[in-house]
């Protein structure tokens, strides 16, 4: 039994700095955070995002140069995602299978220039699409399950032979995971990790991302046939234990703050690597408390950072990771 006050006096332990970092029950580093970067094309090129304030789309280039600055400030991984050409954008997204895309290109010169950092990448059809889905659309506008996952080992192989460490599905297709996993190792990939989107939702707090991408204003419809309903959590616990079981590393819960409970039964039931995105609209919203002076970013960015961390999460992809990891340095 606990002594009782004032023998047990809690606030004992919270009176100076030095003895809330000694009781400190979880630790938030910059090697906790992923950083995700939008691709663009051309040469010397940044594109301002203005639904994402802070954040741009940046051509290859760019893109190592923010790598070497992950690499500086202790953050270990990016995440990759291309901002296709619109004349590249086809009803079968046959962009993603291109050897010489935006992706690949990336990912070769991140590991050519810093190849101790690693390298995400996204599956899925979202980006190379004409009609704005995560996969093939058929007549009546229903995106076809088995035939897209055919394309999205296609395009695995095609990410991890240009050198990509962690393919993280983002389609929410049914089976692709087990299908990725053989081919890898079919193909001698035996080190790529495979990153899940296991539990990834039909959210409303996306829009900024579909910006990013340029897939916004060319999404037909809505997610809702394959992406996961806000209203259910038993279901994502499904969800996770089947991509386990065809062969995934680790698995992803996606938007972050609006799903910690889901993020603490994922850990509790399953006791594997948890990740968390921190998604556009969340970073948005911060930043639009931020101008209104309603926060102070600072402590925001950090304060949900660690219940990321507190919650379960072995880490969490976050557009304000360089900011943060600068805060942790400091």
């Amino acid at each position: 039994m606990s002594a009782a006050y004032p023998a047990l006096r809690l606030r004992r332990t919270r009176a100076s700095a030095w003895s809330r970092r000694l009781h400190a029950e979880t630790i938030l580093t910059p090697a906790d955070l992923i950083w995700p970067l939008f691709i663009a094309e051309g040469q010397g090129v940044e594109e301002p995002i203005p639904s994402l304030p802070g954040v741009s789309r940046w051509s290859v280039d760019g893109i190592v140069a923010r790598a070497k600055e992950a690499r500086d400030l202790g953050i270990t991984c990016v995440a990759l995602f291309p901002n296709t050409p619109p004349a590249l954008r086809t009803d079968d997204g046959r962009e993603a299978l291109n050897p010489d895309n935006l992706m690949c290109r990336a990912i070769r010169a991140i590991k050519d220039a810093v190849p101790e950092v690693g390298v995400l990448t996204d599956v899925a059809l979202d980006p190379y699409t004409a009609h704005g889905h995560d996969g093939l659309v058929d007549d009546a506008g229903y995106v076809m399950n088995d035939a897209t996952a055919g394309i999205l080992v296609g395009q695995s192989l095609n990410q991890a032979n240009a050198g990509a460490d962690i393919i993280a599905p983002s389609d929410m297709m049914d089976g692709r995971i087990g299908l990725i996993r053989e081919a890898l190792e079919g193909d001698g990939h035996h080190n790529v990790q495979i990153m899940s989107y296991a539990a990834k939702y039909a959210s409303a707090f996306y829009g900024p991302f579909r910006d990013a991408v340029g897939s916004r204003g060319l999404l037909k419809g809505d997610k809702k046939t394959y992406q996961m309903d806000s209203a259910n959590a038993e279901e994502a616990l499904r969800e996770v234990a089947l991509d386990l079981a065809e062969g995934a590393d680790s698995v992803m819960v996606k938007p972050g703050l609006p799903y910690l409970d889901i993020i603490l039964r994922v850990k509790s039931e399953f006791q594997v690597p948890v990740f968390a995105y921190q998604v556009s609209g969340e970073y948005a919203m911060i930043e639009a408390a931020v101008a209104a002076g309603a926060g102070e970013r600072d402590t925001l960015v950090l304060e949900t950072l660690m219940a990321f961390k507190r919650a379960g999460c072995s880490g969490v992809l976050t557009y304000h990771a360089a900011h943060a990891a600068r805060l942790l340095h400091a």
